[in-house]
């Protein structure tokens, strides 16, 4: 036993053996235990975690995967040389060698939760995967690159590198490019709007202007609509975003309004049957709501009628359809009645002048 006390009592830079062995035994036991609680709580996550709704679960678990060996050996060796006295140069370079590798797995987990959360909005099931995954990898990359140059930044912070004209440097040579692709970036940023915000997708129909389309494709820089004659149209990301867009993609009903006109010769009688008869004529279609029907007024050459009724439907050949059928229903019961359809008309007087 004494030569036991004397070994470990054996100096052996700076620290005597003992004070090795308890530094060893931590060292094993944390690059022991340290991967077995990873696979452990991978493997419970994986078993509770619905498939549906596990966006915290799911993120853990990418953030678990993206954990390395080297992490968690630089965690072993931190707790194991708490044990140990280092002189102050050898702690230096142990200290930002240690922080090189942390900062490393720091960065390894932001772009790992980047790809994630930008990944999820890519699903196959996601609304406006397909449309924006253009949009959505440049996204993926400039949050990847964002995280790394920022993780970069800290480390050299933690070193006690002075980064104020580095980052001073990047603010201006930033600016620079900026300044130099002005419109390019523009159409940048309204395209990741566009896939972040969703205000269309890919099969929408748009009015732009006096631009009309489907929407065949939204890229990087551009749209492309296909318009209802044939030809396709290109604008740019930016240009659409700044314009008033009416998109009938998102029509849950069309709303339509019906005049006709009749001559004034009609009886008073029958004029005021005709709004019952306009009520009738929408009300037995379906899929429709009636809202209201009038006589509006007096025109230059017949008496007006106006009806508001909405199609419970977005599909255009369907209002086409429906109004087709109520045209011909007003146009047989205004023939049953004897009631005349307005036009265009004039009437001339001849006045005999007095013979002198």
């Amino acid at each position: 036993m004494n030569e036991l006390d004397e070994l470990g009592r054996h100096v052996f830079l700076g620290n005597d053996l003992k004070a090795w062995a308890l530094a060893l035994v931590q060292f094993a036991l944390w690059f022991t235990v340290l991967p077995i609680v990873k696979r452990f709580v991978t493997g419970r996550l994986r078993k509770l975690a619905p498939e549906q709704s596990a966006a915290p679960f799911e993120l853990v678990l990418a953030l678990l995967g993206r954990t390395t060996r080297i992490f968690l050996v630089v965690v072993a060796t931190y707790l194991a040389l708490a044990w140990l006295s280092v002189p102050a140069r050898v702690d230096r370079y142990v200290d930002g060698t240690l922080l090189f590798f942390v900062w490393l797995q720091v960065a390894m987990w932001g772009s790992a939760a980047v790809r994630f959360f930008v990944g999820r909005r890519a699903l196959p099931g996601a609304e406006g995967a397909r449309e924006g995954s253009a949009s959505l990898n440049i996204l993926r990359f400039v949050g990847v690159a964002a995280v790394w140059v920022l993780a970069l930044l800290l480390l050299l912070a933690n070193l006690g590198i002075d980064i104020t004209a580095l980052v001073a440097g990047l603010g201006v040579g930033g600016i620079a490019i900026a300044l130099a692709v002005q419109n390019i970036l523009g159409d940048l940023l309204a395209s990741l709007s566009i896939a972040l915000d969703k205000p269309f997708k890919v099969g929408d129909f748009l009015a732009i202007g006096e631009e009309k389309g489907t929407v065949e494709h939204i890229g990087i820089k551009s749209t492309r609509l296909r318009s209802v004659n044939g030809e396709q149209i290109i604008m740019s990301n930016a240009d659409l975003l700044g314009s008033r867009v009416r998109n009938f993609g998102l029509l849950y009903e069309r709303r339509a309004v019906l005049r006709i006109g009749i001559i004034y010769e009609t009886p008073r009688e029958k004029i005021a049957e005709l709004p019952g008869i306009i009520r009738q004529a929408i009300g037995t279609q379906e899929k429709t709501r009636f809202e209201r029907a009038h006589f509006t007024g007096f025109g230059a050459f017949s008496l007006d009628f106006e009806a508001v009724y909405h199609v419970l439907d977005p599909s255009y050949e369907l209002y086409m359809d429906i109004q087709q059928a109520i045209n011909l229903r007003l146009h047989e019961e205004l023939e049953r009645l004897g009631v005349e359809f307005a036009y265009p008309t004039s009437l001339q007087y001849n006045r005999e002048m007095p013979k002198a």
